[in-house]
Formats: C-alpha cells, structure tokens, sequence
C-alpha cells in the first residue's frame, strides 16, 4: 500500500513538473490574470501564460496541442466543439462588457433605433450584434431594414464616435469609457436586458476558462490551475490599482479609461457546475436568433463533469 501510494506521488509530482500552456486574450481581460502574470498568484503547476491576438491564432494553439488551459469567448469555444475540437469548460469568469452608448439626447427605449444606423465591433454574429437584433425584435423593429449595422474595429468606432461622425455603438468595455469621455451616454445594458430575457442575475456568460480533453483525466491538476486562476481574478478585483499597473505594461490603453471601464466590467469566477444552466440557455438562444453563426449546441461533453 505504502508502495503505491509513494508510485502516485512520484506520479502527480511529475505532471506537474511540466509547464503547460495557458492562453488568454490580449486585451483587457489581461486584467483578471495580471497576478498570474507577474508571479502574485501561483499554484503548484507550471504555467507558461501566452496571449491571444486573434480567434484565428487561439484555434492555432490548441489544435496543435500546445495550449491545455485557454481562456475563450464562449460562442468561440462552442463552435469549436461543434466542428470537433474536443475543449470542455471549467468555470465562467466574465459577465458584464456590452453596453450601447449615444450622444443623443432623445433616446427613449430601443424604437428610438427605428431609421438609425448602430456601429458594433468585428463583425455580424458576435454577442453584442446578435442580442441588439434580438432586442429590436422585441420592440417591432426589424434589423437590416429599420435599423441599419456597420461593423468596424472597436478602436475605428471610438474615433468616428468622438468625431461626432456615429450616434450610436453598440460595443464593449473599455471603449465604452473611451466613448464616455468624450460625452457618450450609455442608454441600453445588454447585461440587464439579458437578464430580463434569462430570468437570470448573473449577467451574459460573455468568457470562460476551457481545457483541452487529452488532460480531462488530471482532475488534480484542473483543479489547481482553476484554483490558481480564481484566486488571480479574486486577488486583481480586491487590489484593481495593482493589478491595472501590471496590465499597463502590456496594454496602450490609458489607466485612468481602463480604471472606469472597471465600474461597468464584471470578473467574478464561477465554476460550470453553478453556471451550466445560464451557459446552455445562452447558447439555445444564440443557436435561435443566429444558427448561421452558432448552428448547433454543443453536447454534455462541452462541460467538463
């Protein structure tokens, strides 16, 4: 017995003298994993942590095995799974980014959209795109004919809207708050709409943190990476000046906008098994009003048991 125990030991001991890779998005969301990054918070696992430009070059990392932990959009990760990439989801981490801001002062609800044009990040299909669509059904209005959609780089829209050149964003932190500086209106939260719609309160399962299956095995080891990782987001949420001084070495976006965009932006860690139902419900809806983008929902094997 004394053997055996002594043989995993050794076993456990030498997973975990691997350094495994742990991808996240460049952006702000390097915000919840600064600690991680500078060394504040660190488990018994060895991470090497690489951030993602694009979706393009996150599939590239975990198709060719380099990646096992990956931080990702949950649509992305859905069609993923959908097209045969085996990812499970571990926990959800981010809830609130989406809002629509305006400079206009006679916004009154969503018909106030009816003859307007809506400016919104990347491309058709993406969260925000997809529940405005949603959200204008509901109200009468039919998207594409009513209310019309340019989609653009979040950074082109910002200056277009500063220029006075757009009434109305549909977009996510921080360009809100960069939006907001130069005297946009925040007039919908897609957060609580969705909510309303969900009857839920934990906001959109906007991201979350997902594992490659040829590891689903190492409970041990899932279990402290996602424990590292809750106690990186817990540890930048209760020292945000901290953590936001880590995320400016590797962002060009100004402390001050990235520290606003912090009042309308929500990391809280939740793992699957107390979100599953908001996750499911998310995606039937996304798979509803836009199966061109999400043409299926993924199986029980997208959650990790």
């Amino acid at each position: 017995m004394k053997k055996n125990i002594t043989l995993l030991l050794i076993i456990f001991i030498s997973v975990l003298s691997f350094t495994l890779t742990f991808i996240n998005p460049f952006g702000p969301t390097i915000i919840p994993i600064s600690p991680m990054l500078e060394g504040i918070v660190k488990g018994y696992v060895n991470l090497n942590i690489s951030l993602w430009k694009s979706p393009d070059e996150a599939i590239a990392k975990i198709v060719s095995g380099n990646a096992k932990f990956a931080v990702l959009p949950i649509t992305t990760a859905a069609n993923l799974y959908i097209k045969g990439i085996d990812i499970k989801l571990i926990g959800v981490h981010e809830w609130k980014v989406f809002y629509l801001v305006t400079k206009e002062n006679n916004f009154e609800g969503l018909k106030s959209l009816k003859g307007k044009t809506v400016y919104s990040a990347h491309g058709r299909g993406q969260t925000v795109d997809v529940l405005l669509r949603y959200l204008l059904v509901l109200n009468g209005l039919e998207p594409d004919k009513d209310v019309q959609f340019v989609y653009a780089p979040p950074q082109e829209i910002v200056a277009l809207f500063k220029a006075g050149k757009i009434d109305y964003a549909a977009i996510p932190e921080p360009f809100v708050s960069m939006c907001h500086t130069s005297g946009g209106k925040i007039v919908v939260d897609f957060q609580e709409e969705w909510n309303k719609i969900a009857g839920t309160q934990n906001g959109i399962p906007i991201a979350g943190l997902f594992i490659v299956e040829d590891i689903a095995q190492y409970t041990n080891l899932i279990n402290e990476v996602e424990k590292t990782f809750e106690k990186s987001i817990n540890w930048s949420n209760e020292n945000l000046d901290e953590a936001l001084k880590i995320t400016s070495k590797y962002l060009t976006i100004p402390t001050p906008i990235l520290k606003e965009s912090m009042n309308r932006t929500e990391f809280r860690y939740v793992p699957i098994s107390e979100c599953k139902k908001d996750v499911e419900l998310f995606l039937m809806k996304m798979n509803e009003l836009y199966p061109d983008g999400m043409p299926d929902v993924p199986d029980e094997g997208f959650y990790l048991k």
